[in-house]
């Protein structure tokens, strides 16, 4: 299968991508395209900006495209677009929302993590607290709109694997 992990920042996607990778042997893990351009050389902004994230969505679209099997991947185009639009509503995203959902039908599972109330990090902890709220209220309303199977897991972490585990087996 090829799984995809999708959320805001700091709700547990690396810690459930790197969970997962231990209980489904034979599968590879694709961390988020972010720091993955960062290892390679790329020179991200203090603050993000749109070239960022658009660079981290083209790079997850030639992931994603490999058609490699038996693969995770912490973050995806869904996540990196709702980003996008958040930091700039005003940009057309309407070729990249293709591109996405063209991208994406290459993805047996989707997996939403999300803001839990009460919120598992604290108000203080989070970074750019508005910024996560509205890309977690984008997902989840955007989750449908891609035509693929998906689920939204909840609860700790172990919980949230055996949720996905069963969803899979």
């Amino acid at each position: 299968m090829r799984i995809a992990i999708v959320g805001a920042h700091r709700v547990g996607k690396s810690t459930l991508a790197e969970e997962l990778l231990v209980k489904l042997p034979g599968y590879t893990l694709e961390i988020e395209p972010y720091y993955q351009l960062e290892a390679s050389g790329y020179e991200f902004s203090e603050i993000p900006t749109v070239e960022d994230f658009i660079e981290q969505f083209n790079y997850s679209a030639r992931l994603i495209s490999k058609g490699e099997h038996n693969v995770i991947f912490d973050r995806c185009v869904i996540d990196i677009l709702a980003y996008l639009h958040v930091i700039d509503p005003g940009l057309n995203i309407q070729m990249l929302f293709e591109t996405a959902q063209t991208v994406i039908a290459g993805i047996d599972l989707l997996v939403f993590v999300p803001i839990e109330k009460p919120d598992l990090i604290p108000g203080h902890q989070a970074d750019l607290p508005k910024l996560r709220g509205l890309v977690n209220d984008l997902l989840h309303d955007w989750i449908e709109d891609f035509g693929i199977e998906a689920i939204e897991v909840r609860g700790n972490l172990l919980s949230r694997r055996d949720q996905v585990l069963a969803k899979i087996s």
